[in-house]
């Protein structure tokens, strides 16, 4: 298995990626990360959510988008030196047990070398929402061209 990764820049073209992954089958392999707040001190969690927090989305079906089919593993966390964050789908898990190492230490459990772990988490602070995608070897190449046609930067394999 592959693991491909993306940023992007505002909340609808990552919505625009993850609608398409799941539309071309994707959908149990698709994780999120951002950043808790955005620049304007408008909450990223609301944006991603409907207006409701995340657990509140995520219980009560309020997400909107393309997120709305990670809502079963949407979550706010608050890792230590970062401050709030939001992640969905199988990431969520391991960044939940990451407070020691931070975003970095939970993308290396999920196949993401340590160097570009630390890289990753330096854009996700500056605002830029991760979106990742496991694939086998033969649907690797499709979901990467799926990422840098919804706008993904930085798209890679892994």
């Amino acid at each position: 298995m592959k693991t491909i990764t993306g940023f992007f820049s505002s909340q609808q073209q990552a919505e625009r990626a993850i609608a398409e992954l799941r539309q071309q089958g994707f959908d149990k392999d698709i994780s999120l990360v951002a950043k808790g707040e955005q620049q304007n001190g408008n909450s990223r969690t609301s944006n991603f959510t409907g207006g409701d927090s995340v657990s509140d989305g995520a219980t009560s079906g309020a997400t909107i988008g393309g997120v709305a089919g990670l809502a079963m593993s949407v979550g706010a966390l608050a890792i230590p030196g970062f401050g709030p964050l939001i992640a969905a789908g199988p990431i969520a898990a391991l960044l939940s047990g990451a407070a020691t190492g931070g975003i970095a230490g939970g993308l290396i459990d999920y196949g993401i070398p340590a160097e570009k772990g630390r890289e990753y988490e330096n854009r996700v602070k500056q605002g830029k929402t991760l979106i990742s995608v496991k694939a086998d070897d033969n649907h690797a190449k499709h979901a990467s061209e799926i990422l840098r046609q919804a706008g993904g930067e930085n798209v890679e394999i892994h």
